[in-house]
């Protein structure tokens, strides 16, 4: 206390000096509708800029929650879309508890399963990424694996709460494709030279393909619904020794910087492949 007494004491001039300042300050502002409002304007402007600033740095550190937001809106998204779901050609149908059906009475084909990835490699000729999704969670073999972007690849491994998918950057990885435009399929791989570029095979010239067209998933694919973008022709290759263009596209996953992605499962599946292999049987 003696010493705070001692501090006022010491500096009594100056204090005076400053409350003196702030009430001629106060009656300036208050009684003067000119300094008033240029007082204002002033006051608004650093108000304005310190709340930017504090809501910059607020948002910051609330992306991992917002994105986790997003990422979750998303698979319910997905999970709504009408292509998931499939009519049989029939004006007959059985029901059953065990398929999913929406309001129509259309059969669910495919599923989505957000998860996080957790690792991943991009540098070798065989690459794959882990995801913090298991079979506890849904996650099977033979899966397919899309990016918010576009393809991304196929589930191989799965342990209790993880699974490794095999990436479209793979040598083994084949994925049957299309031209947006047309229809007309292919088939996409990867070179094993560049982590952003596949490339399509089998398009026959007799089909017209500019720069900037889009490759899509077939119809043909088990693992992935038709239409998902896996990616953009950058370049077309003419080999006057074959009748089919091979394609450089560039990948609509970016797999240097992949965080999400949503696994798909597809519920027709085992039903077609049993199908599938009875008919070899019999050959």
């Amino acid at each position: 206390m003696r010493n705070i007494f001692l501090f006022i004491r010491r500096y009594f001039n100056f204090l005076f000096f400053m409350v003196m300042q702030m009430v001629a300050l106060y009656i300036l502002f208050h009684y003067n509708r000119f300094h008033e409002a240029a007082f204002m304007g002033v006051a608004s402007e650093v108000t304005g800029r310190v709340n930017e600033k504090y809501n910059n740095v607020e948002y910051y550190f609330k992306l991992k929650k917002t994105n986790e937001a997003l990422v979750k809106e998303n698979e319910q998204l997905r999970n709504q879309l009408l292509q998931n779901f499939e009519t049989p050609d029939t004006t007959k149908q059985v029901v059953s508890d065990s398929l999913f059906r929406d309001t129509l009475g259309q059969t669910r084909k495919y599923l989505f399963r957000a998860a996080k990835v957790v690792n991943n490699s991009v540098n070798f000729q065989n690459n794959y990424f882990t995801i913090h999704r298991g079979e506890n969670q849904g996650v099977k073999k033979d899966m397919g694996v899309i990016s918010p972007s576009g393809v991304a690849g196929s589930v191989i491994f799965t342990s209790s709460n993880f699974a490794v998918v095999m990436s479209l950057l793979h040598s083994q990885s084949r994925l049957s494709a299309k031209l947006k435009k047309s229809g007309e399929t292919g088939q996409v791989l990867w070179d094993g030279k560049n982590a952003s570029y596949l490339t399509m095979i089998n398009l026959p010239k007799s089909m017209p393909v500019n720069k900037g067209d889009s490759i899509i998933t077939s119809q043909y694919s088990s693992r992935f619904p038709q239409g998902i973008l896996i990616g953009i022709v950058a370049e077309i290759v003419d080999d006057k020794s074959s009748n089919f263009y091979t394609l450089k596209l560039k990948a609509a996953t970016d797999f240097y910087n992949i965080e999400h992605v949503n696994v798909i499962e597809n519920l027709q599946k085992e039903e077609q492949k049993k199908l599938e292999e009875a008919i070899k049987t019999n050959e």
